[in-house]
């Protein structure tokens, strides 16, 4: 088996466990959402509360796992491509444990909380991000990527780049509450109007 998805079965197990363990303990109703400012704004039942980010694990673990044998070319960076699953479930996971430390009673600001997993997030996609190849499933995947090696490769490392100093960017937010919001989504909805644009122009370079 492999490391990366003993790691992923073991997130897992870990939260279906302290789902099990805490659901006797919830109100019927708990916090499953907050806004910008981490103020809770969205409640649901106990049951989905405590196990839908599990179960949404469990089928992103599925679909990285099967994507491969419908496109053979992620064979061609499968080291890195096989992070993806670990990185996200673990994102999943991490928020998991948020809601039900939120829920029995534990006092924290939740935007706050969640920046460093975002910034985590942004910078791990990222350096995953400059190692993919072309493929049909996982990428910055525009008509003009798709196209060409060469515009494929130059976007990826230019978004790999770009997705970990959005990630760095991101965890500013730690120091300025006000704008933490800003700092987290800024940058992501930069680097992907940046890339898309730049594939765009370098595939007509090639053309030319």
């Amino acid at each position: 088996m492999k490391k990366t998805t003993l790691i992923v079965l073991v997130l897992i197990a870990l939260s279906f466990a302290a789902s099990i363990y805490y659901y006797s303990q919830m109100p019927d109703k708990i916090a499953s959402h907050w806004n910008a400012a981490g103020e809770v704004d969205g409640y649901m039942s106990s049951f989905w509360g405590l196990f839908m980010f599990p179960i949404i694990a469990i089928g992103l673990f599925l679909l990285f796992h099967f994507l491969p044998r419908f496109d053979k070319r992620i064979n061609d960076f499968r080291k890195y491509y096989d992070w993806f699953a670990p990185l996200i479930v673990a994102f999943l996971i991490y928020i998991h444990l948020l809601i039900i430390f939120t829920n029995r009673g534990y006092a924290f600001n939740m935007t706050l909380a969640l920046i460093p997993a975002f910034a985590a997030m942004f910078f791990g996609i990222g350096a995953v991000l400059g190692k993919t190849k072309r493929n049909l499933f996982v990428g910055i995947r525009t008509p003009w990527t798709l196209g060409s090696d060469v515009v494929w490769d130059k976007t990826h490392q230019l978004g790999g780049k770009m997705f970990k100093a959005a990630g760095v960017v991101t965890l500013f937010g730690l120091f300025n509450q006000e704008y933490a919001f800003w700092l987290l989504i800024a940058p992501v909805l930069l680097a992907t109007f940046y890339t898309l644009i730049y594939s765009y122009v370098e595939y007509r370079k090639q053309i030319k």
